[in-house]
């Protein structure tokens, strides 16, 4: 089948053929109608998480898939063959952006109806990670006072949305060109981060979204109440996070060390900051599709490019100002 694979990292993607899946007894065999662009994708093949992320190249890339049920394994009870299906297949098991992609079932969650394999391919992995980082890290509830920083983008788009839906009073940066965009999404408070500065403008907060890292990060944490909780997709790894991925001792210390300065500043001030490092949930699809059924999210689509463009549109991931997620499909 023809897929796009890395070669060796710090190089383009290739198009080649590439050996059928192997479908084991608890996965499902998906053709891929969609599959959805991520700066993981781009941070993978750059080399730059080989130490969190490692895998040996030549690999196929991709963390978003959408399409229908072509195989069953023996032990799968929850999908049939023709079944249209989401997900974010888990590490180290990605590759969707290929024609099929075996899943396990655990990952995988129906697709709402109401909407299309392309919408479909833009929610898993932006839709967890705000998802995990609003609802099962920062237990967001009503009348708390959120802050997503990237409002426009595809972590943001979804995020603002969530949080809204859960009661909250959210704030965004986002560019004036975005700004009636976001607040049709549902954010109360846009600040232009070209002419504003957030830390001036808001205080009070009880959770922070950093999608951006560096300055920003640390930034963000003079705009929390005390106790309140900055939570970044983009680094720097903390303890926890080591833990979790079971790296070894050394590198445990090494990941410490990147996070230090951040959290230390956070307890001066009386914060906290963690580091989220989404993972792949079928069930917690579920719930999020069942969201977008009822109308409280909608998928944010900006960019739809063909399959033999997949390269290139990888390439030019966060070079334009696009709303919500890059698409590719798949004839």
């Amino acid at each position: 089948m023809r897929a796009f694979v890395l070669d060796a990292y710090g190089r383009p993607l290739n198009e080649a053929d590439v050996p059928e899946p192997i479908v084991g007894d608890r996965d499902v065999l998906v053709q891929v109608a969609a599959a959805g662009l991520n700066r993981l994708d781009a941070k993978i093949q750059q080399g730059a998480l080989k130490l969190v992320v490692p895998y040996t190249p030549p690999v196929v890339l991709g963390h978003d898939v959408a399409g229908r049920v072509v195989e069953v394994g023996s032990a799968v009870r929850s999908f049939a063959p023709g079944d249209r299906v989401l997900a974010r297949p888990r590490d180290p098991r990605i590759g969707t952006f290929a024609e099929r992609i075996a899943v396990d079932e655990a990952d995988v969650a129906p697709t709402p109806p109401a909407i299309t394999d392309v919408e479909a391919a833009s929610l898993p992995l932006v839709a967890l990670t705000a998802w995990q980082a609003l609802v099962e890290r920062g237990r967001v509830r009503p009348g708390q006072r959120v802050l997503i920083h990237a409002g426009s983008g595809g972590v943001g788009t979804i995020a603002i949305q969530l949080a809204k839906h859960r009661g909250a009073h959210v704030a965004t940066t986002a560019s004036s060109a975005h700004a009636a965009f976001v607040r049709e999404l549902g954010a109360d408070v846009v600040i232009d981060y070209r002419t504003q500065d957030f830390v001036r403008e808001l205080a009070g907060y009880d959770v922070v979204l950093d999608s951006l890292g560096g300055e920003n990060l640390e930034r963000s944490l003079r705009v929390l109440r005390p106790g309140g909780a900055a939570i970044g997709i983009q680094g720097p790894p903390d303890p926890a996070f080591a833990r979790e991925a079971g790296l070894n001792p050394l590198l445990r210390v090494g990941v410490s060390g990147l996070s230090r300065r951040i959290r230390g500043r956070a307890r001066r001030l009386g914060v906290s900051y963690e580091f989220l490092f989404m993972r792949a949930d079928g069930a917690q699809l579920r719930e999020i599709a069942a969201l977008v059924e009822s109308g409280a999210i909608r998928p944010v689509v900006g960019a739809v490019h063909p399959f033999a463009d997949t390269a290139a549109a990888l390439a030019g991931l966060g070079t334009t100002s696009i709303r919500g997620k890059t698409v590719i499909t798949v004839p």
